[in-house]
């Protein structure tokens, strides 16, 4: 297996980018968001995934180990291929999916294309007690840890942004970011508010 490449970007794509290493040029299909973070005729380091079909190899690269360690939770699901999680990793960042499914947010899991409902339900079935054990995600799982025991005007300011349209995980992650402890409810959500419409 190919567990990183590094090389030169030569040519990049909508969600594709070719990367020239000892003389071989790799197609390596990312998220969306990857190729305009790399620069033509520079190096770069890719985190990539090879995946195995009868007829068909293909390679998947990611800036950060966490993405590709995502990815790779993601095709473990039933029914989800690579270009399945990959279309998530471009809708949302990795942190967001984890945060979603810990949550089972299935509205911000959705709003990957090709991730219906019950593929998002699925995802997190599957995945919720995986996310628990792993160690590189424990931050995440941290941070889920301190919302649940915060005050109450941190579980507040989050439900009030809920009630508003937000999705579960982008209300936790703000108010995590926003509140300083010692902040009242109006407060926090005033200034998640500020922060979410910058954004």
């Amino acid at each position: 297996m190919i567990a990183y490449l590094t090389g030169t970007i030569t040519s990049k794509y909508d969600n594709a980018v070719v990367l020239e290493t000892g003389g071989v040029g790799f197609y390596i299909n990312v998220p969306q968001n990857v190729p305009q973070q790399l620069i033509s005729s520079g190096k770069a380091t890719l985190q990539t995934h090879l995946a195995v079909k009868e007829d068909n190899m293909s390679l998947y690269g990611f800036l950060k180990r966490e993405d590709k360690r995502v990815f790779e939770l993601l095709i473990s699901v039933t029914g989800v291929g690579p270009k399945v999680a990959l279309s998530a990793l471009s809708a949302l960042s990795s942190h967001e999916v984890m945060v979603a499914i810990m949550a089972g947010d299935f509205d911000t899991l959705s709003r990957a294309p090709g991730v219906g409902k019950k593929t998002a339900q699925r995802i997190s079935l599957e995945l919720k007690d995986k996310l628990k054990n792993e160690s590189s995600l424990s931050n995440i799982m941290d941070a889920q840890q301190k919302l649940a025991m915060a005050s109450g005007n941190r579980q507040d300011a989050a439900e009030a942004l809920i009630a508003l349209g937000y999705s579960r995980a982008d209300a936790i992650k703000t108010v995590m970011e926003c509140d300083t402890g010692t902040m009242k409810t109006e407060q926090i959500i005033r200034l998640s508010l500020r922060k979410l419409a910058s954004l």
